[in-house]
């Protein structure tokens, strides 16, 4: 689970052009949005698409989304369980 954290962060910076942060400084249980790494709906996005394209998670419930992008923590612990690739 460790490595797919780690892979994750790697993912979402270079997906999200967040050229001013390392995987070291983005803790695991940091909000995704709002007061932690503070993306937006247009990085909402771009996150649905990464995980369409590297773990075949297909998330259509905007709702669903909300809870899912949470944190690394809740993040890894979805696509672990869900993943497809």
């Amino acid at each position: 689970m460790e490595q797919l954290k780690l892979e994750l962060k790697e993912n979402i910076i270079e997906a999200l052009n967040l050229e001013e942060f390392t995987a070291n400084d983005i803790a695991d249980d940091d909000a995704l949005f709002g007061d932690g790494l503070g993306l937006d709906s247009i990085d909402a996005l771009e996150l649905i698409v990464l995980l369409d394209k590297d773990y075949g998670i297909k998330l259509t419930d905007p709702e669903s989304s909300k809870e899912i992008f949470k944190s690394i923590n809740v993040l890894a612990a979805y696509i672990d369980q869900n993943r497809t690739k």
